[in-house]
């Protein structure tokens, strides 16, 4: 956060390190981590240090089907809408908990729960939360969510 061309260098050299590398593996899972510990906080900014400026984030179908978020946001301050939407749908208790990472090396799937309250209830979002981020340079470029683990896995290419 402090050095934020010195993280953008650190994020460049760990995606060029094959996914099966122990030390890009150590530090993704760090840097999620971090970013999901930021992302429950609220600080959003820490949370995508390592994201690409213009990255698009896709939320669940699920949501955008009920009218309570938009289909896609760009960038931090998208980022920030969406989260602000997220809470409100949510009754302002949106976190994550229990994260999976798995590296496929050009993409990143988190499985996580994300326990939701309020109108987001109503809808098929419940507790299972996935994130699939494509990366480029090491950097998320964009990342589709999921209220369900094996539409995730699906998405990913992988069988549950």
């Amino acid at each position: 956060m402090r050095f934020p061309r010195l993280t953008a260098a650190y994020v460049r050299l760990v995606g060029k390190l094959p996914p099966n590398s122990r030390l890009r593996q150590a530090a993704i899972t760090r840097g999620i981590r971090l970013g999901v510990e930021a992302y429950n906080r609220r600080d959003l900014e820490a949370a995508v240090v390592g994201w690409d400026p213009g990255f698009d984030y896709h939320p669940g179908s699920d949501w955008v089907e009920a009218g309570l978020v938009e289909p896609s946001y760009r960038g931090l301050e998208g980022y920030r809408r969406y989260v602000a939407a997220a809470d409100e749908a949510a009754g302002g208790d949106l976190y994550l908990r229990s994260v999976e990472l798995i590296d496929l090396g050009s993409s990143l799937l988190i499985l996580a729960d994300a326990p939701v309250r309020g109108q987001a209830r109503a809808t098929k979002a419940t507790d299972p939360y996935a994130a699939l981020m494509t990366l480029r340079n090491g950097r998320v470029i964009h990342a589709q969510e999921f209220f369900d683990h094996a539409k995730a896995l699906e998405a990913a290419g992988l069988e549950e």
